[in-house]
């Protein structure tokens, strides 16, 4: 059984270890927060950060994740605090919301290793689709969201989620804390 800290908690997987990552952290872990989009690795909607990577989840096994750390949406800020997260709103860079759970992992991912990313930085590192189509301000917030980072400028914050995350979180029986 594959085992990997998630979220800063360590989790054991008990499911096949070629299950994708995806369908472990949606279906046995309840973090529905990752969306299956395409399942090929084309749309990003499920990008995760793993060891500090944007990485998309519906093409890593969780063989392949173990021992590894990996953080998603849920993960990132639990009062949606990151100054992606806050940046996203401010530029009213969300539509529809699917792709924007992916969208702000691999912009997470991208400010913690460049606080200052150029226009460029930013369409490389976020190679995520959009039908929606909100890539001009998808760039501001990113570029916005560095200049928090850098503490340059303050975004009033986004409203806090209306349910704790301990409220939100059930005991799903594919998920079960390593033996110590």
């Amino acid at each position: 059984m594959p085992r990997m800290t998630v979220n800063e908690q360590p989790v054991e997987f008990d499911m096949e270890p070629d299950t994708p990552l995806l369908w472990a952290l949606r279906d046995a872990a309840n973090l529905t927060g990752t969306k299956y989009g395409c399942g090929v690795g084309d749309c990003g909607a499920c990008m995760v950060i793993i060891d500090g990577e944007a990485l998309r989840s519906c093409l890593i096994t969780i063989a392949e994740a173990e021992g590894r750390f990996i953080t998603t949406i849920e993960g990132l800020s639990r009062d949606r605090s990151h100054p992606v997260q806050q940046a996203l709103v401010a530029e009213q860079a969300i539509q529809c919301g699917f792709c924007t759970p992916g969208i702000a992992m691999a912009g997470a991912a991208l400010i913690a290793k460049n606080a200052d990313p150029s226009r460029e930085d930013i369409e490389q590192a976020i190679p995520n689709l959009c039908r929606c189509g909100v890539y001009p301000r998808l760039v501001r917030a990113i570029e916005r969201a560095g200049r928090v980072t850098r503490r340059r400028e303050t975004i009033s914050a986004a409203p806090a989620p209306g349910i704790s995350a301990e409220d939100a979180a059930e005991e799903v029986p594919a998920l079960r804390a390593p033996d110590e």
